[in-house]
């Protein structure tokens, strides 16, 4: 295993973690059991998880075994913002993320990074037989994947898992693209590469607790896909503008020909409330989606901070290392200033 040397390792393993302090304890020690040739580093990325899980991340951290890094960020970012964060500071040719909740088996992460090594692939993902999850979550799922789809340029027929490994090229490329506060890592993948493959991999029930994602998370998930990642809902707009246009257009011509050739005056006030009801409604759509774009904007403006990062901690030579990440520098968040470097003069 590859202890404290400065030498890049194999294979990263990027865990986001959120209330997770009854079960990272087990995930680590499976995960350090593994043999990976080249080695392997862990990078637990505590989300400002309520319980004591950065208390148990710190313990891990000091104890013998492959190397673990604990980023202690300032506050719930979200699992996407929490894996950019430790996107950022692993090291390793590859680098797998995976839940903290033991569903994804850590045996299977030698499958999943032999897979992508041997193959040359810029990403893996996996997929299950049989996903143990509730039914609405799954039903969710299929209908994210859908939209993903017809939105992000995703190969069809390929599962968005959580459980994925990515190379360091597409790694680096990923963190360094994309500076906005509500990142979607599978989408920012697919603007990069489409040299991508799939393995299936096995599903375990939940070991402890329930989801931590609620509907409004899964519903905040979808929406940075649907509005971050594609002008297509905007496209989608203009074509309905268009059809409706054309429907309001038929249907002056034939209340105007009615009206010509009828001796009576034009009836129907209940059809045109509900066509007036319809028409407000889609405008209050396409408005509030419009609004969401430039709401998008101006928080990416503004630096809305896509993670911070207030501790990372390591072990050392005398128990464990803390590191306070200097403002305003990549180490402490994404967006950051690193400050110029002014050329010397040189005097005369």
């Amino acid at each position: 295993m590859l202890e404290n040397s400065g030498e890049s390792p194999a294979l990263s393993i990027v865990v986001p973690v959120y209330n997770g302090a009854a079960t990272v304890g087990e995930l680590v020690k499976a995960l350090r059991a593994l043999e990976i040739e080249g080695g392997l580093e862990i990078v637990l990325v505590v989300d400002g998880s309520p319980d004591n899980s950065l208390d148990v991340c710190k313990q891990l951290a000091a104890e013998p075994g492959a190397p673990v890094t604990v980023l202690s960020l300032s506050r719930n970012f979200g699992e996407h913002n929490a894996v950019m964060a430790g996107f950022a500071r692993a090291r390793g040719a590859y680098a797998i993320t995976m839940d903290d909740d033991l569903q994804n088996p850590p045996e299977e992460v030698r499958r999943l990074f032999e897979h992508a090594r041997d193959g040359n692939y810029d990403a893996v993902y996996t997929y299950y037989e049989e996903k143990k999850h509730a039914a609405w979550r799954n039903l969710g799922s299929r209908f994210t994947n859908w939209c993903a789809d017809k939105l992000i340029d995703k190969p069809p027929g390929l599962y968005l898992s959580s459980f994925r490994c990515v190379s360091r090229f597409l790694r680096e490329r990923v963190t360094s693209s994309y500076e906005g506060p509500a990142p979607y890592v599978d989408g920012l993948i697919f603007q990069i590469t489409q040299n991508v493959s799939r393995l299936q991999v096995n599903h375990l029930p939940r070991a402890e607790g329930r989801s931590n994602y609620t509907l409004r998370r899964l519903l905040r998930l979808w929406l940075a896909m649907f509005l971050n990642f594609s002008v297509m809902p905007l496209r989608l707009a203009t074509i309905l503008g268009l059809v409706f246009g054309a429907l309001g257009a038929v249907a002056a011509g034939i209340t105007i020909v009615e009206a010509i050739l009828s001796d009576r005056a034009p009836q129907g006030w209940a059809s045109l409330m509900v066509a007036v009801l319809v028409l407000a409604g889609v405008q209050l759509v396409v408005i509030g989606m419009i609004g969401e774009y430039l709401g998008s904007m101006f928080l990416a403006v503004n630096r809305k901070p896509q993670y911070l990062v207030r501790e990372v901690f390591r072990r050392g030579t005398e128990g464990l290392d803390i590191e306070h990440p200097k403002v305003d520098t990549r180490a402490a968040g994404q967006p950051h200033r690193e400050p110029s470097q002014e050329p010397r003069r040189r005097e005369n």
